[in-house]
């Protein structure tokens, strides 16, 4: 259902309605766009975002699968409680946030997932791994990486675990802003945004 908020059925809410704190990540809404289209969601699916930052994808994901549930993990206590008051300014109630560091907290779950969401994390390879053991055949993983490195270990896991159907987007997305008396287009920093299933 939609909210007050963004009282429209389709995602991409602006940047600017969302609560966000200095230095936290805030996933922008053309790149939260390509995101979620790789998720590939249905109408009851069990998402987990892992390192859901301000929470951005678990509100979109939130408000478009009012039947399914979201499952939100971050490690710090302050961008948890973000997460929440996000999903409150947003009237969501399919949303729990679990504070913890993956993967050591991922046991803690009680829904298995459909589809995970990994945006980002030193231990990419580890959360792979450790999600890989809940997901149900034909499960989906999404992951973004930022710089080659991430890449490389996001691949490399992918391969070990046998995924099928993957795929690769990097962004590339220009925003008009008006930086003193004009107007000119300023790039998004590029991600990388890799999808995978497991095999049957």
């Amino acid at each position: 259902m939609p909210s007050q908020l963004w009282p429209y059925i389709t995602p991409g809410i602006p940047d600017e309605l969302f609560e966000n704190l200095p230095g936290i990540p805030l996933s922008q809404r053309e790149l939260r766009l390509l995101l979620i289209s790789q998720l590939r969601l249905q109408p009851n699916s069990v998402l987990w975002d892992i390192g859901a930052g301000t929470g951005t994808i678990p509100v979109e994901v939130g408000l478009l699968c009012p039947q399914g549930r979201v499952i939100a993990v971050e490690r710090d206590e302050e961008v948890a409680n973000l997460i929440k008051r996000n999903c409150d300014r947003f009237e969501l109630k399919n949303v729990e946030v679990i504070e913890g560091s993956a993967p050591e907290c991922l046991e803690k779950i009680k829904l298995a997932p459909q589809r995970v969401c990994i945006e980002g994390g030193k231990a990419i390879q580890a959360i792979l791994q450790a999600v890989w053991r809940y997901l149900p055949p034909s499960g989906r993983v999404v992951a973004t990486a930022a710089n080659l490195e991430s890449l490389y270990a996001i691949s490399q896991s992918f391969s070990q675990l046998r995924a099928i159907n993957i795929e690769v987007v990097q962004s590339a997305v220009n925003r008009l802003e008006t930086r003193g008396f004009s107007q000119t287009f300023v790039a998004a920093d590029p991600i990388f945004i890799l999808s995978g299933e497991k095999l049957d």
